[in-house]
Formats: structure tokens, C-alpha cells, sequence
């Protein structure tokens, strides 16, 4: 069964980083869809943040993370990773990552695992990241 455990978030001031990490178990990493997701305090919805295409590399951002964002991959450790730079209080979430297959675009992933959940496995736990002074 695929399943996934997020870690690397904490409480940053704004302004400052993070990079969050995602092991992913059950399952080879190569040749999936990836991306990351955050579920905000109160809110009863997942947004997508990072979303990458394996088919040809693309990417998407909302336009709420663009340029401070950047989501990547290691195949070999089965993990991936969210870089996260000018960190805003807006940005305080539970962070979850999820991987799937054939998506018709980058966005298509974001929004579909956002809304239906992961493709494969089911959410982790997720790491909370806290963006306070």
C-alpha cells in the first residue's frame, strides 16, 4: 500500500524557509505525477501548491506561491521535496504530498488530488508548518 510521510515543517518567522521532505513507500517514485498540498487552518478544503507532470516536467503554481515555491524529486530515495522561500503568514498549513499517474497536465493534478484526494494511498499524516513573527 502506498503511503506517505511528510516532515521538515516547524514555526519560521516571516520572510524566512523551509524545505519539506516526503518519503513515499509502497511504490517506485519514477515515472509518477508528484505534488504538494496544504490544508489551512478552518478550511475544510486542500489547495494544490506544486504540482509536476512527469511526462514532460511541466509545473504548476498557484499564483499565491509562484516565484517562492519550488517542488522537486529524488527517485533514487523515493522522496520529494518542497522548497519554501519568503515564507507569509498565509501560508500556515498542514502540508500533505501525494504522487499519481497519467494527469493530463500539472494543474490537472494539482486541482483533481486537491478535490478527490490521492490518486494513490491515502493522505499522511502531513507536516504543519507555522509562519508567525
Amino acid at each position: 500500500q502506498v503511503q506517505f510521510v511528510e516532515s521538515g515543517g516547524g514555526l519560521v518567522q516571516p520572510g524566512g524557509s523551509l524545505r519539506l521532505s516526503c518519503t513515499i513507500s509502497g511504490t517506485a517514485l519514477s515515472r509518477k505525477d508528484i505534488g504538494w498540498f496544504r490544508q489551512a487552518p478552518g478550511m475544510e478544503r486542500r489547495e494544490g501548491v506544486s504540482c509536476i507532470l512527469n511526462y514532460d516536467g511541466s509545473t504548476y503554481y498557484p499564483d499565491s506561491v509562484k516565484g517562492r515555491f519550488t517542488i522537486s524529486r529524488d527517485n533514487a530515495k523515493n522522496t520529494i521535496y518542497l522548497q519554501m522561500d519568503d515564507l507569509k503568514p498565509e501560508d500556515t498549513a498542514v502540508y500533505y504530498c501525494a504522487i499519481g499517474e497519467r494527469h493530463p497536465s500539472a494543474q490537472a493534478m494539482c486541482t483533481m488530488t486537491a478535490g478527490l484526494g490521492p490518486q494513490m494511498g491515502t493522505w499522511g499524516q502531513g507536516t504543519l508548518v507555522t509562519v508567525s513573527p
